[in-house]
């Protein structure tokens, strides 16, 4: 049955310096499929008339409901929408060239997936359901309609294209100059960042991957991953039971990512810093690990 959806508001973060703001959709389904809940779809707002934001609205056609495990598409698939994730959680997997499956990112609720599919016409990946999960289809045709028709639209949609190239980017980086313990450092503190841009504690969450994901996509050995949690939470940087994990000293582990980025000392090199527990962080250089 297909939803009616309208605009509630529109809220304004921060200050001029802030980033852009978000259009937050008050979706509503039929009182018999499910309540009320709103999704921040990451089409910026910034500039668009109250016609354009109308039309913006329209553009959530369907939902999907998924388990934990199921596919909301495969590598092959064609491409026609943009998927913003409702509630649960997705990881994407594509084929490594000696034929493993690599976790290529992780994506939790207000956040959209898809776009890998833009350029070919087919997704050269597949979306993954790490939870019961929730997806709006966003059909790209309109995305396109809409974006001729509006300039602001448009540079707003090129915009956030570019900040998917950028985290792309970013996750190449820390591939390829960071050392083992670093990597697992900059995991944390992302998620600690964008649990926080959505309202939630940034030091309190649960780790929707399994540890093998959380290998994969950071290109480390399972038993790395492990050893490192568990160094960690020696150290007095956090607290694990399971998959809850709990920061506890927030400022060492950006610290930590800091320095070893270069930003203080010798670059290259992880400078020595301390821990909650004032336990000393190993110091050693910064290598690419397989």
């Amino acid at each position: 049955m297909r939803a009616a959806v309208a605009f509630q508001k529109l809220r304004t973060v921060g200050d001029a310096a802030s980033p852009p703001t978000l259009a937050t959709l008050d979706v509503i389904w039929p009182p018999a499929a499910n309540p009320t809940f709103k999704l921040q779809v990451l089409f910026s707002a910034d500039g668009l008339d109250a016609k354009t934001l109308q039309q913006m609205h329209q553009l959530v056609s369907a939902w999907t409901q998924l388990r934990k495990g199921e596919r909301l598409f495969c590598a092959g698939d064609r491409f026609t929408a943009l998927y913003a994730i409702r509630s649960g959680s997705c990881k994407t997997v594509s084929l490594s060239e000696e034929g493993r499956d690599q976790v290529a990112g992780y994506h939790m609720p207000g956040e959209i997936i898809g776009t890998d599919g833009i350029g070919m016409g087919s997704h050269c990946c597949q979306a993954i359901a790490l939870e019961d999960t929730e997806v709006c289809s966003l059909p790209f045709e309109r995305i396109e309609t809409l974006s001729r028709q509006n300039s602001q639209f448009q540079h707003n949609l090129h915009r956030l294209l570019a900040m998917e190239i950028a985290r792309e980017r970013s996750v190449m980086m820390l591939l390829g100059t960071l050392h083992g313990e670093q990597r697992l450092a900059a995991f944390l503190l992302d998620l600690s960042h964008r649990y926080q841009a959505r309202g939630y504690s940034s030091c309190e969450f649960v780790l929707r991957m399994t540890r093998k994901d959380i290998a994969s996509y950071l290109g480390l050995k399972l038993e790395t991953v492990c050893r490192l949690l568990s160094r960690f939470q020696r150290e007095g940087l956090l607290q694990v039971h399971g998959r809850a994990v709990k920061l506890l000293d927030l400022a060492s582990v950006k610290d930590l990512v800091d320095r070893t980025c270069g930003r203080e000392g010798r670059p290259g090199v992880a400078v020595r810093t301390i821990g909650r527990a004032g336990l000393p962080l190993r110091r050693s250089p910064v290598t690419p690990r397989p």
